[in-house]
């Protein structure tokens, strides 16, 4: 057993009482057999360090508490004190199903020219209840910084997200001024050289809640512009940006309307298309 690789699973808990529990009993109930588990709670305001003691009694995995740092900085501290050449964040509110990590692992062999390594997945509700019209059945697929960054092909979900931790050290971590921390790692990952392979297995449940981070249009639109910018040299850079806004200017023109007035001011003319006649369609119908 000594000969299979060490996986470090890094959960950062922030205000997910409700799913702690479930989602760390995931990662405890894995068929593989060397994982190390880590968790801190970075600042919850609710019951999470209660219930993760609780059971970080019985099972003697890592765990502290610590004043509220921000998830970037919480996972780059963690990978530091990890000793996995394998890592694994994993979102607190998330399920792990029993053969991800050992799936992950077997693929990984032989392939040192795959930074990370993902799967499909999931969606569950707050109460764990499958939310079969989410889900999207995908075949496997192998992204380079093209494919990611112009979303040439379906993206690596981020609860199955698998890092070579020699990737993750090449491009310095995670970056702590961008709070939506995975569109980034991923884009400098490949830039870098590696691949992101996805595998057609589902491997993990997302749990769909109120507090999804996905749910808060601005930041998402402010982090995931501020990303691309880190890429502005690239030849595609105006392109992707106003695809990216015309996507989310589609989705916020019948709800949010001052949001959408304030994306159609950063959208030229010239990147007007059938989604943007759709959205001020919405926009003076809704």
């Amino acid at each position: 057993m000594s000969e299979l690789p060490l996986v470090s699973v890094i959960i950062a808990s922030y205000n997910h009482g409700p799913y702690i529990e479930a989602c760390i009993n995931s990662v405890l109930a894995q068929s593989y057999p060397r994982i190390e588990l880590l968790v801190v709670d970075d600042g919850s305001s609710d019951d999470s360090v209660a219930r993760i003691s609780a059971l970080q009694a019985v099972h003697g995995f890592a765990f502290r508490a610590q004043a509220n740092q921000g998830l970037a900085r919480t996972l780059n501290d963690c990978i530091a004190q990890a000793q996995g050449t394998l890592i694994a964040p994993f979102g607190s509110d998330d399920v792990m199903l029993p053969e991800r990590i050992a799936t992950q692992v077997a693929y990984l062999q032989g392939k040192p020219e795959v930074g990370i390594c993902a799967g499909n997945i999931q969606h569950i509700d707050g109460a764990g209840h499958a939310l079969a019209k989410r889900d999207r059945q995908r075949p496997f697929r192998r992204l380079n910084f093209e494919d990611v960054f112009c979303s040439e092909k379906a993206g690596a979900p981020a609860p199955t997200l698998l890092f070579r931790r020699e990737a993750l050290e090449q491009v310095g971590g995670f970056d702590p001024s961008i709070r939506l921390e995975d569109l980034l790692v991923e884009l400098k990952i490949t830039r870098a050289g590696y691949f992101i392979d996805v595998l057609p297995d589902v491997l993990a449940q997302y749990r769909v809640h109120g507090a999804n981070t996905y749910k808060n249009r601005r930041f998402m639109i402010e982090q995931v512009l501020a990303t691309y910018a880190r890429f502005a040299d690239h030849p595609a850079y105006r392109q992707v940006c106003a695809r990216f806004i015309n996507s989310m200017l589609l989705k916020c023109a019948a709800d949010d309307k001052q949001l959408a007035r304030e994306l159609l001011a950063q959208l030229p003319l010239r990147s007007w298309n059938g989604k943007t006649l759709r959205a001020l369609w919405r926009w003076l119908v809704g």
